[in-house]
């Protein structure tokens, strides 16, 4: 309680608290980046494993998770200390090299922590003081997890999708950011837009245009955000998406029939429109001369 009314009396110490905890918390999604395709993998093993009867006897003796084993160095099993592990601030120490065998540390572990941090400090300010706020730093963090971890694997695990699309439907019950019936509508129109374009596009060229994952995602945002920001996300999403794609292959010689992956894209149309969604459809009606 001290510290709520503490920080409702200072907007300075309430951003800069925003700020601390944000960068704490990237320091955590950058376990779960590196975790939790490594967990699915696991849990994907027992089970066939499981289903053909065999035991994998590494796996029982050496738990894996978000908390096991401690971080530590890949190159030489150097555990993290406490100093070591401060956000941002320990890389730059640390000269991004570990402190016991000198392996470079890659610069993405801090870009991730600070993207975090400034990601947090713009929804404080968006928001001010209000629940408001807890519930879109919540959506943040899940949306930078599942950026980074479709970037890296091409996976957007059911085990943040799931429970944010269902935490964005009951959100709806306090009308935070959209009313229930926009909210149901969302997620059903989300899902469902998405996965016409993939039955559509697989029966003209026989590929699969994007994952289900995509589905799931573009539900959560509906369910958050209601169904009336959806051609936003998508129009967003796509053009982004579009630019990047072609960016590459110009510049990097990328081959057009490798994956890329289209959450990050949705992501960050999502937090766009979760943040400044309206005063972008005003501007679009302005623009067209519908208002």
């Amino acid at each position: 309680m001290f510290l709520i009314d503490f920080l409702q009396q200072s907007n300075g110490a309430f951003l800069l608290f925003t700020t601390l905890f944000g960068l704490t918390v990237g320091s955590f999604l950058n376990v779960v980046i590196l975790r939790l395709p490594k967990m699915m993998e696991n849990q994907w093993r027992k089970d066939c494993d499981e289903l053909r009867g065999a035991v994998n006897e590494t796996a029982e003796s050496q738990p894996y998770n978000l908390s096991q084993p401690a971080s530590h160095c890949p190159k030489c099993n150097h555990k993290i200390r406490a100093w070591e592990n401060i956000p941002v601030v320990s890389w730059l120490l640390l000269k991004g090299r570990c402190s016991h065998c000198h392996t470079r540390i890659s610069p993405r572990y801090p870009i991730i922590e600070a993207v975090t941090g400034g990601m947090s400090l713009a929804v404080a300010l968006h928001f001010g003081l209000t629940w408001a706020t807890l519930a879109a730093l919540s959506l943040t963090w899940a949306l930078i997890a599942l950026s980074m971890i479709d970037f890296d694997v091409q996976l957007l695990p059911d085990n943040i999708t799931l429970p944010f699309l269902w935490l964005g439907l009951l959100l709806s019950l306090t009308t935070l950011f959209t009313d229930p019936r926009s909210a149901i509508i969302g997620a059903a129109a989300g899902y469902l837009s998405l996965w016409s374009v993939y039955q559509l596009f697989k029966r003209l060229t026989g590929k699969e245009g994007m994952g289900y994952g995509d589905f799931k995602l573009l539900a959560m945002l509906g369910a958050w955000l209601g169904w009336h920001y959806l051609p936003q996300i998508i129009m967003l999403s796509a053009m982004v998406g579009a630019v990047v794609g072609i960016l590459l292959i110009v510049l990097r010689g990328r081959d057009r029939n490798i994956p890329i992956p289209f959450g990050p894209y949705l992501a960050a149309a999502g937090w766009t429109s979760l943040m400044w969604g309206e005063q972008i459809n005003q501007a679009y009606l302005r623009w067209s001369g519908l208002i």
